[in-house]
């Protein structure tokens, strides 16, 4: 068994602290795993990445090869398209569907979806409704 997943968003998402999560959640199952990151201009809202490999066989690699990743979780839309290159062919892209606007020249959101339904194996889902009627509900906020 071999997973490689790709996270992806802007800073201030807490796609590192996910990250820590799986990869603390694999190793109580007694996987290996291999975590590496970009968060250079994450405290001023820019692209954060992190690639984590999880397998129940050591692993010689943290960075995932272009064409490799089983999985892309992204929490802005146009940061998923970025990570597009390393997903297999038969992976699965999961994304928020809502942009994060940090940038004067974001493209229109029309266009990024569009890009996004080409792909065969997607879920797109509205991440900030979910938390919010999580919110509703009273359950805890490390949930939304």
């Amino acid at each position: 068994m071999k997973t490689d997943i790709i996270l992806s968003g802007v800073g201030g998402q807490g796609i590192l602290s996910i990250a820590a999560v799986i990869g603390e959640a694999a190793l109580k199952e007694g996987l290996y795993m291999k975590q590496a990151e970009v968060h250079g201009m994450s405290q001023r809202g820019g692209d954060v990445q992190s690639n984590l490999r999880l397998s129940d066989q050591p692993i010689a690699s943290d960075l995932i090869p272009c064409g490799q990743a089983d999985l892309i979780i992204s929490l802005e839309p146009m940061e998923s398209l970025r990570y597009l290159p390393f997903l297999k062919k038969e992976g699965w892209l999961v994304t928020n569907s809502q942009p994060f606007i940090n940038i004067p020249n974001y493209p229109e959101i029309e266009k990024v979806q569009e890009e996004l339904n080409k792909l065969p194996h997607k879920v797109i889902l509205d991440v900030e409704a979910i938390a919010k009627t999580l919110r509703l509900y009273g359950l805890p906020i490390w949930l939304c």
